[in-house]
Protein backbone atom coordinates (compact mmCIF):
# COMPACT_ATOMS: atom_id res chain seq x y z
CA UNK A 1 0.00 0.00 0.00
CA UNK A 2 1.44 3.38 -1.03
CA UNK A 3 0.89 5.91 1.75
CA UNK A 4 0.86 9.66 1.17
CA UNK A 5 0.90 12.51 3.63
CA UNK A 6 -1.64 14.96 2.24
CA UNK A 7 -4.28 17.54 3.10
CA UNK A 8 -7.96 16.85 3.63
CA UNK A 9 -10.26 19.87 3.14
CA UNK A 10 -12.90 20.88 5.64
CA UNK A 11 -14.79 24.11 6.24
CA UNK A 12 -17.44 26.03 4.41
CA UNK A 13 -17.29 27.58 0.98
CA UNK A 14 -14.44 30.12 0.83
CA UNK A 15 -13.55 29.27 4.46
CA UNK A 16 -11.09 26.37 4.13
CA UNK A 17 -9.59 24.39 6.99
CA UNK A 18 -7.32 21.42 6.40
CA UNK A 19 -6.24 18.27 8.22
CA UNK A 20 -2.87 16.77 7.45
CA UNK A 21 -3.44 13.03 7.17
CA UNK A 22 -1.69 9.83 6.22
CA UNK A 23 -3.84 8.13 3.58
CA UNK A 24 -3.63 5.41 0.95
CA UNK A 25 -2.71 7.12 -2.31
CA UNK A 26 -5.60 5.42 -4.15
CA UNK A 27 -8.28 6.95 -1.89
CA UNK A 28 -9.94 10.23 -2.92
CA UNK A 29 -8.86 13.51 -1.31
CA UNK A 30 -11.53 13.73 1.39
CA UNK A 31 -11.98 9.98 1.76
CA UNK A 32 -10.79 7.47 4.32
CA UNK A 33 -7.48 8.14 6.07
CA UNK A 34 -5.13 6.09 8.22
CA UNK A 35 -4.16 8.71 10.81
CA UNK A 36 -4.48 12.45 11.46
CA UNK A 37 -1.06 14.08 11.68
CA UNK A 38 -1.97 17.74 12.15
CA UNK A 39 -4.00 20.74 11.04
CA UNK A 40 -3.54 23.78 8.82
CA UNK A 41 -5.67 26.93 8.97
CA UNK A 42 -4.78 29.40 6.18
CA UNK A 43 -7.34 32.00 7.33
CA UNK A 44 -5.52 33.10 10.47
CA UNK A 45 -2.82 35.75 10.25
CA UNK A 46 -0.22 34.25 10.10
CA UNK A 47 -1.46 30.84 8.95
CA UNK A 48 -1.63 28.27 11.75
CA UNK A 49 0.14 24.94 11.29
CA UNK A 50 0.05 22.26 14.02
CA UNK A 51 1.89 19.02 13.31
CA UNK A 52 2.41 16.03 15.62
CA UNK A 53 6.11 15.45 14.99
CA UNK A 54 6.15 11.89 16.35
CA UNK A 55 3.35 10.72 14.06
CA UNK A 56 4.83 12.51 11.05
CA UNK A 57 8.28 11.05 11.65
CA UNK A 58 6.77 7.56 12.10
CA UNK A 59 5.04 7.72 8.71
CA UNK A 60 8.09 9.17 6.96
CA UNK A 61 10.27 6.40 8.41
CA UNK A 62 7.79 3.84 7.08
CA UNK A 63 8.21 5.30 3.57
CA UNK A 64 5.21 7.61 3.20
CA UNK A 65 5.50 10.20 0.43
CA UNK A 66 4.52 13.85 0.93
CA UNK A 67 2.55 15.96 -1.50
CA UNK A 68 4.21 19.22 -2.57
CA UNK A 69 1.99 21.34 -0.32
CA UNK A 70 2.62 19.16 2.73
CA UNK A 71 6.36 19.25 2.01
CA UNK A 72 6.20 23.08 2.02
CA UNK A 73 4.31 23.10 5.34
CA UNK A 74 6.81 20.68 6.89
CA UNK A 75 9.76 22.79 5.76
CA UNK A 76 8.15 25.97 7.17
CA UNK A 77 7.64 24.15 10.48
CA UNK A 78 11.28 22.99 10.39
CA UNK A 79 10.54 19.27 10.29
CA UNK A 80 12.40 18.48 7.06
CA UNK A 81 15.69 19.87 8.33
CA UNK A 82 15.39 17.79 11.52
CA UNK A 83 14.67 14.63 9.53
CA UNK A 84 17.71 15.11 7.30
CA UNK A 85 19.96 15.51 10.36
CA UNK A 86 19.03 12.07 11.73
Amino acid sequence: MAVKLRMQRFGAKKRPFYRLVAADSRVKRDGRYLEIIGTYNPLTEPATVKIDEEKARKWLDEGAQMTDTVRNLFSEAGLLSRKSNK
